[in-house]
């Protein structure tokens, strides 16, 4: 039995030179173009480059405004809770003014003759009625309801009501020359004018500033 050699002149193919590492016959495929910095993208591919970039421009946009729509919101929620907290007695205060202007009726009703002249019943409750006058304002202004100033104070349409005019060429026109009723406010808000007599035929006075807050709801 004949053996067939083999022919020398059949060699293995060649290794392609540009794969030298590569097995002899087997071409390299070639490199995505995401693995080769240098190589452009293709051209469908650059359009949705430019969608995802527009894409994330809204987005980011829309967070922006969502931030500071939360920041907006939390200083409000923070006024607003600062608020009820300062103004929250302002209703029970206003009724309890009412409660402060019978105390002084009561006391302007009392004769001075009779003070003077030693009725110790009487005068024991005049002393009664007076100290919770000042009982009720204590505890009105630890509450931050405070009297508005008026007497001698210039007209301010703000805080003062007037009732009436007093000819008065010493004082200069719109002067508070007359309190008819007391006023009180309530941090920088207005609880309720004060009434007040206002001086006429005098120099012009300057008008005053508008107050920093609104009136507040006497209702």
């Amino acid at each position: 039995m004949t053996m067939i050699e083999d022919d020398p002149k059949k060699a293995a193919p060649e290794a392609d030179p540009a794969d030298p590492g590569g097995a002899p016959g087997e071409t390299k495929s070639a490199s995505p173009w995401w693995e080769d910095p240098d190589a452009p993208p293709p051209e469908d591919s650059k359009a949705e480059i430019e969608r995802l970039e527009s894409e994330k421009a809204d987005l980011t946009e829309r967070l922006i405004r969502l931030a500071a729509d939360m920041d907006n919101l939390r200083k409000r929620t923070e006024r607003e809770l600062t608020d009820a907290r300062k103004y929250a007695v302002a209703k029970f205060a206003g009724d309890m003014l009412v409660v402060g202007d019978n105390l002084r009726r009561a006391l302007a009703a009392v004769p001075a003759d009779r003070l003077e002249a030693g009725d110790e019943i009487l005068k024991t409750l005049h002393e009664g009625v007076q100290v919770t006058e000042r009982e009720k304002d204590r505890l009105l202004e630890r509450n931050g309801v405070t009297r508005i100033a008026a007497l001698g104070e210039r007209f301010d349409p703000h805080r003062h009501q007037a009732m009436y005019e007093v000819p008065d060429p010493t004082k200069p026109a719109g002067t508070v020359v007359e309190v008819i009723q007391e006023g009180y406010q309530i941090g920088d808000r207005v609880l309720r004018a004060a009434l007040v007599g206002i001086s006429k035929g005098g120099p012009k006075a300057a008008p005053a500033e508008a107050p920093t807050e609104a009136t507040a709801d006497q209702s």
